[in-house]
């Protein structure tokens, strides 16, 4: 069995604060797969962003490990990270404040070229510069535009560019759709999709959009203030259901057909917890129409079914 491209272990991220230690992400144990995409999913201010971060090593984390392809990344010294960055890429969500308003297309996506001193020949660089906006659909007659000349989708292309610029195995998709047009969206995923297919690529593909994680992700992680608490196959999540906050948010996904009756939903009541120094526990506990006595004590995350994880004490056999 291969080892997957990218793994935590443990992995912990605590923010100091005035009133106690904030835990963004707590102790999250994932795996991505080579040439396979994690969906990451959950509310804002569940800790996805800050996963993705500790997992590039732009902010380090407070314990735990992040394995790439098996080495641990997090004993790296800075020379050795930095050659390890051209295989780890990330694109952001916003499109217009992650690019240099001040450089021009051309400038933007040589530029991780230049800093890495990938190629040294200008008209090489130039040359490459040209091979990377073809492929994400950039017109060479923009090269010399900057970024407030251009619309959001077009932005995004300059990112995705960029990221590509060093050949990388790995790229976290931190929302890079949600700041965009919903019909922009749909051609920034299938442009994602269609690289990944062209050259192997690996996402986690960060988003608190089912529909679009479901469109684009083999598996599917749901994190709820900064733990996971069910991870499987994408048709398998959407399908079988298990912890009561995924179905929550499954519940809350619209249904475009106005011909069709809509049933009463659910809605999640009750306070959520305070991530500063949590109690042991399930964190949905406050919120749970199911909530029980075993509830209050700490949770593993186990295998419920094949390739099903799931962190409650519902399904504890």
């Amino acid at each position: 069995m291969s080892l997957p491209l990218v793994e935590t272990r443990n992995l912990k991220k605590y923010f100091k604060t005035p009133y106690g230690n904030l835990h963004a992400v707590d102790n999250i144990n994932i795996h991505i797969d080579q040439g396979k995409t994690l969906g990451i999913v959950g509310e804002s201010g569940c800790g996805k962003s800050t996963l993705g971060r500790v997992i590039l090593r732009l902010l380090e984390p407070t314990a735990g490990q992040v394995l790439f392809q098996g080495e641990n990344i997090i004993n790296y010294n800075s020379k050795k990270m930095a050659a390890m960055r051209k295989q780890m890429q990330i694109i952001f969500q916003d499109p217009y404040s992650s690019l240099n308003p001040r450089m021009t297309v051309s400038e933007l996506i040589a530029e991780p070229i230049k800093v890495n001193k990938i190629i040294h020949n200008k008209r090489n660089i130039h040359k490459r510069v040209c091979e990377l906006m073809s492929i994400v659909g950039l017109a060479g007659r923009l090269m010399n535009v900057y970024p407030h000349e251009l619309d959001g989708g077009r932005r995004q292309r300059i990112g995705i560019a960029k990221a590509l610029s060093l050949n990388p195995k790995f790229i976290v998709c931190d929302e890079p759709v949600s700041a965009l047009d919903v019909s922009i969206q749909a051609q920034i995923l299938n442009l994602l999709m269609d690289l990944q297919d062209e050259m192997g690529l690996t996402y986690m593909f960060i988003t608190h959009n089912l529909s679009v994680v479901k469109h684009i992700s083999d598996e599917i992680a749901v994190i709820y203030l900064g733990q996971c608490i069910e991870q499987a196959k994408s048709d398998e999540l959407f399908e079988n259901p298990l912890h009561p906050y995924t179905k929550a948010l499954l519940e809350a996904i619209p249904i475009p057909d106005i011909s069709e009756k809509q049933k009463k939903r659910e809605t999640i009541k009750g306070e959520v917890t305070s991530p500063i120094n949590p109690e042991p526990g399930c964190r949905f506990l406050p919120r749970c129409p199911y909530a029980k006595e075993e509830c209050t004590q700490s949770l593993d995350f186990f295998e419920y079914s094949k390739d099903h994880y799931i962190s409650c004490a519902l399904y504890k056999k």
